[in-house]
């Protein structure tokens, strides 16, 4: 055997025992007469020492050895005069009495260390050496985790693990496809999978009535740091169910996932309507972990003279309790911090509750006191409080604030990563308008059912209807989303029509699915959620690259395989694409 142990298992119970170990060399430090080498691999770190005393020539071989070489040594487990409480191996060393060096190495480009001097575009680079840190190893082993229980609650939940196509149809709603071309069919196209969406509504109708998968999905869309072209989804869908039974059924999973891998108990989540979201926080993914709440003043503010608010559609703002402290260059700050393109807003209107009960805002000249008392108990501030206005077109000024009131709560410190408030957005619209297009689009997907309550108003009003859809907000990071599924024929078929689609090019792109619903589909629905963004949540962190074992950066490329990257003409040929490309 290479080895008897890990490099993380050895305590001081251990000392005494003959053992081989093999790993990585982490660093060295020679002392003269003795030398010390830290080994590494998966399970920890073990100290070997070689005493130039009493076995010189190993200790002259030892000093040979560099980073990151791998080695195998076998000798006997001592405790450390000089113990390492950070370690969990820190009780023990190796007293080596042989070392074999199975493979040498280079110098790595950056430092394999929990703080590395590597960059990201360095570290993306050579991943394969990344993904010896320890911290980015942590990560992954945290997903296996999460994967692991998810796999066994929704096994005891009698959901069954299906595989579907990853060639499937190219289809025109959502993101752009990622296409391959076939060559056996020349001038035709596979689509890799947005999701498995069409599939497991098959499931449901071949009578399977649980299914799930962990599956990858592709779409060839702009990145951030939380979306990656391909990705992974927890894919869910269930036969006769209404939308309680799965909102019960998958909150349940996301409650088991914080107990078994956190160690944390979930209460009960809060329903909120997508209306109450866009109201009150002007996301319909609100971070609820603080309050802030907006309070719309327009009938306080306006026809007072103040033209700012005057002309605007809507005057809204939030209190930020104990804010009044921010000083007069935080408070012009935070006006940069609006006026941002990419944010918007105008300007900032700010009124501090000051400790005796008396206000001061920056529109003094328009408002007077007992003015601005009607502004404080409209928000129910409190001395010690601060209030800050925006004010505009009605939708823009929501997003504005939205904005406003995450970068409040981050100065204030009220969006801690290890602090975790979950809740289901529900009521979403069913169609949005887009003007450019000139037609509806599905705001989730064309197979969302309506609420059955407003269906009656697809022919005369599209645009009120609501859809019978839920998202899951944590954080404020949407980890998942779904609806109950149209299973009626005719349903879906006004569903196209309403999207723009001729019976034609709906039976063209969707008639398998139209057709199988006439063998007998039950009513049924399901959810996605999204797993790497699970994960960095559950990982306390806001990008999940390093959740991914070999992501793609934020131009959608693998700087370490090089790809994506050109082929031969004679690919081309063979794939009937007439098109010339360099090769170099």
């Amino acid at each position: 055997m290479f080895r008897t142990h890990t490099c993380g298992e050895l305590r001081a119970g251990d000392a005494g025992k003959t053992v081989t170990l093999a790993g990585w060399v982490q660093r060295s430090k020679d002392l003269g007469g003795l030398l010390f080498i830290d080994l590494r691999d998966r399970y920890g770190i073990t100290q070997l020492a070689f005493n130039m005393e009493t076995n010189p020539a190993l200790c002259e071989e030892a000093k040979k050895l560099g980073r990151e070489f791998v080695v195998q040594v076998k000798g006997s487990v001592a405790e450390r005069s000089s113990k390492n409480p950070n370690m969990p191996t820190g009780d023990i060393e190796i007293i080596a009495e042989s070392i074999e060096i199975l493979n040498s190495a280079i110098t790595p480009p950056f430092t394999i260390e929990d703080e590395t001097d590597g960059g990201d575009d360095l570290r993306m680079r050579y991943r394969y050496l990344d993904l010896r840190r320890n911290t980015v190893r942590k990560n992954l082993e945290l997903r296996h985790r999460i994967a692991i229980e998810t796999r066994n609650y929704l096994d005891g939940q009698q959901f069954l693990e299906v595989e579907t196509p990853v060639l499937i149809k190219s289809t025109p709603e959502g993101a752009r496809d990622f296409v391959v071309p076939s060559r056996m069919n020349p001038g035709q196209f596979y689509a890799l999978p947005q999701s498995p969406q069409t599939f497991k509504q098959l499931l449901m109708v071949s009578g399977f009535d649980r299914y799930y998968q962990i599956v990858k999905c592709f779409r060839d869309e702009d990145l951030r740091a939380d979306r990656q072209p391909e990705f992974t989804q927890i894919d869910c869908e269930m036969a006769f169910v209404e939308q309680e039974d799965i909102l019960g059924t998958f909150e349940g999973l996301v409650r088991h996932l914080f107990k078994k891998v956190k160690g944390i108990d979930i209460p009960a989540m809060e329903r909120m309507t997508y209306a109450d979201a866009m109201k009150y926080y002007g996301s319909d993914k609100p971070d609820i972990r603080f309050g802030m709440k907006f309070v719309e003043l327009n009938e306080i503010v306006q026809n007072k003279g103040f033209a700012v608010f005057d002309n605007a559609e809507l005057v809204a703002g939030i209190c930020a309790e104990g804010a009044n402290s921010l000083t007069r260059k935080q408070l012009d700050e935070l006006t940069e911090f609006v006026k941002r393109p990419q944010i918007g807003a105008t300007g900032l209107i700010y009124c501090r509750v000051n400790e005796d009960g008396s206000l001061k805002s920056s529109v003094d000249k328009f408002f007077n006191e007992d003015e601005l008392k009607k502004w404080a108990e409209a928000f129910g501030a409190k001395p010690g409080d601060l209030i800050l206005v925006l004010a505009g077109t009605a939708n823009k000024t929501r997003k504005q604030l939205n904005e406003l009131r995450l970068e409040m709560g981050t100065r204030l410190g009220l969006r801690h990563k290890d602090n975790y408030s979950c809740h289901w957005v529900v009521d979403f619209p069913l169609l949005e308008f887009d003007e450019e297009s000139g037609r509806y689009h599905a705001m989730h997907h064309p197979f969302t059912s309506p609420k059955p309550e407003d269906i009656h108003l697809l022919d005369s009003d599209p645009g009120a209807v609501r859809a019978n859809a839920y998202d899951m907000v944590i954080n404020g990071v949407e980890v998942g989303g779904g609806s109950i599924r149209i299973f009626n024929k005719e349903l879906q078929a006004k569903m196209f029509s309403l999207l723009g689609f001729s019976p034609e090019e709906a039976q063209r792109q969707f008639g398998f699915l139209m057709n199988a619903f006439e063998y007998g589909a039950p009513p049924h629905g399901g959810i996605a959620f999204g797993f790497d963004r699970l994960c960095a949540l559950f990982g306390g962190a806001e990008v999940i690259r390093d959740f991914i074992a070999f992501p793609k950066n934020n131009s959608g490329r693998d700087v370490m395989i090089d790809a994506p990257s050109a082929i031969h003409d004679e690919q081309l040929q063979e794939l009937s694409i007439a098109l010339t490309q360099s090769t170099e």
